[in-house]
């Protein structure tokens, strides 16, 4: 056959002796291996990692256990647990808290897809018993169906089966060198555990608006539409919100990288200074990659104004820098500024990336708030007369820029943390300084934005606007209709008037009313001088000039019935033949 057949693959209906299996058992089970599976993933990822450096390293100080012990310390760090040095040079313990961002995305997404495959129960099969000699086109469609395991159920199985597998880890790298926290491990891993999982399950019920309104419960009722969309989908301050916080950190990430190549000689001596050989410099570069993120949300704060901290008392922001103290030759300190006070580039530079920040934030809720999003009409669909009042969009932009400023202040809290006691006790931007001043930033720019943006893409001649629509319906109407163009009767004037299309009359001189004052139709036949005087050249184009210049419409070029006869009455026996008569 040349033919395309359609089929579509359903889920097959599952035995009886299955579905029994599901009702005692409702993939509790599945839901603790795949939780356990994830934590495990995790681990041998990063063992295996730490093994490579290890073999590659000329010096290795200690055998395999060591390097598994420092494995799961650095798994338990990437979830932001704090660890614990105790081989100092003066042995007091040194606790080690500046997480790798990075690392923190491989656990975040195997507990994401562990959870929302938990959901799933079954398999979909598609395509079971197609003859392979048939050569045919087969176009099968998935319907996909509804999850087969309640959410609370995906859920709880998975953080278990995760914190399972955790547990032991933490206890094993108890042992080694790199010693966990107990507080910090208790409440970070499981605190990974339960939001991400929480995400799997949300994103495989497709990510329905119920839970997010019932979180939203608590906050106003006007700032709940901005805050939350139709269908579930991020209402127009979360989206502003999002977009303020990512220009945030691409310029904090900017501010890196130009201050990286300003100073590139002394980064390379660095690496060049810290290790010797190979497999240490392309252990500092993994290291150097992993902190990446971190790195953009010092920059970020810099840009606010805080700035960060290099140890307690040595503060780094754009009015001035501190001297820091004695510090490893890592390729990323390289970047910091020079001590004294910060020169008019480093204030032009910080300044310009929360001005950005708060021009998105106010455009895109300016975007929402002309289009009548969620209160007034969709999107695209309506006019200045259903777009939000400016009180409604100020608020929605004052919202926005406290949903940033709170993801900044939760960024700058994971990206900073003790590298060390006294000295070194502090290291990295200051959480509430970050979001004090992310917030007066987006707010000082944000709502001034939005509502004058909101007012430009509203704007509209509301005076010419009737007219200039009456000028241009009306003659395209009668034209569709065959009609002769005209628009009405008026004492002392023809058939013709001077407004809009009957400006075409007089224009060509075919204004011709008796004395009397009493209309009668002309049916004196066209001359040379007076040719039809609706479709003169002259006449179009003073009715050209007396509309828009940018818009027009098609009907208006489109000619009448070359033998027009009167829409009120038919021309009396006695009056003159016209034309047209015969």
């Amino acid at each position: 056959m040349a033919g395309v057949i359609e089929m579509t693959a359903r889920r097959r209906q599952p035995s009886p002796l299955l579905i029994r299996m599901r009702d005692r058992s409702p993939g509790l089970a599945g839901a603790l291996v795949g939780g356990a599976v994830a934590a495990g993933l995790g681990l041998a990822s990063f063992a295996v990692l730490v093994m490579m450096l290890w073999i590659t390293s000329p010096y290795p100080d200690s055998g395999p256990g060591g390097a598994l012990h420092v494995a799961a310390a650095l798994w338990l760090l990437a979830h932001g647990a704090e660890l614990v040095r105790t081989d100092t040079l003066s042995g007091v313990p040194a606790p080690v808290g500046v997480p790798p961002l990075l690392l923190l995305a491989l656990p975040v997404w195997l507990l994401h897809r562990a959870a929302r495959d938990a959901t799933d129960g079954g398999a979909v099969d598609g395509g079971d018993g197609l003859d392979d000699g048939i050569e045919e086109v087969v176009d099968i469609a998935v319907v996909a169906g509804p999850p087969l395991v309640s959410a609370r159920t995906a859920w709880t199985g998975v953080v278990l089966g995760y914190l399972a597998v955790a547990a032991p880890a933490a206890l094993y790298a108890a042992s080694g060198a790199l010693r966990p926290s107990w507080v910090w491990a208790g409440v970070c891993v499981p605190l990974v555990a339960v939001m991400a999982a929480g995400a799997g399950v949300w994103s495989a019920y497709g990510r329905p608006g119920g839970p997010l309104r019932r979180l939203l419960g608590g906050l106003p009722v006007g700032v709940r539409p901005p805050a939350l969309g139709p269908e579930g989908r991020p209402g127009v301050a979360a989206r502003a919100a999002a977009a303020g916080a990512a220009v945030l950190l691409g310029g904090g990430a900017l501010l890196v990288a130009g201050s990286l190549l300003g100073h590139g000689a002394a980064a390379q001596a660095g690496l060049l200074r810290l290790t010797e050989g190979w497999s240490g410099r392309f252990a500092v570069l993994l290291l150097c990659a992993a902190l990446l993120p971190n790195a953009a949300v010092w920059g970020a704060a810099y840009a606010l104004g805080p700035g960060f901290a290099l140890g307690a008392g040595h503060v780094v922001s754009p009015m001035s820098s501190a001297p820091a103290p004695f510090l490893p030759p890592f390729p990323l300190l390289a970047a910091v500024p020079e001590a004294g006070e910060g020169r008019l580039v480093h204030w032009a530079a910080a300044g310009a990336v929360p001005v950005a920040a708060g021009v998105v934030v106010g455009w895109v809720v300016a975007q929402g708030a002309a289009s009548g999003e969620h209160g007034g009409t969709r999107p695209g669909g309506g006019g200045c007369g259903a777009v939000w009042p400016p009180g409604r969009t100020a608020r929605a932009a004052a919202f926005a820029a406290v949903l940033c400023a709170a993801a900044l202040a939760g960024l700058a809290a994971l990206a900073g943390g003790p590298l060390g006691v006294t000295v070194l006790a502090r290291f990295g931007p200051v959480w509430w300084q970050v979001g004090a001043a992310a917030l007066a930033w987006l707010v000082l720019v944000a709502v001034p934005t939005a509502v004058t943006v909101r007012a430009w893409r509203c704007r509209a001649p509301e005076a010419d606007g009737p007219r200039i629509g009456r000028q241009r319906e009306e003659p395209a109407e009668r034209a569709r209709k065959g009609g002769r163009l005209r628009k009405g009767r008026r004492p002392g004037r023809g058939w013709f008037t001077r407004t809009g299309v009957a400006g075409i009359a007089g224009a060509a001189g075919g204004d011709a009313s008796p004395p009397d004052g009493d209309a009668k139709p002309d049916t004196s036949p066209a001359t040379a001088d007076a040719p039809h005087a609706p479709f003169d050249h002259d006449a179009l184009y003073g009715l050209r000039d007396q509309r828009d210049d940018t818009a027009f419409d098609p009907y208006d070029f489109l000619p009448a019935d070359p033998a027009p006869e009167p829409y009120d009455a038919l021309p009396p026996p006695d009056s003159a033949p016209g034309p047209d008569t015969p």
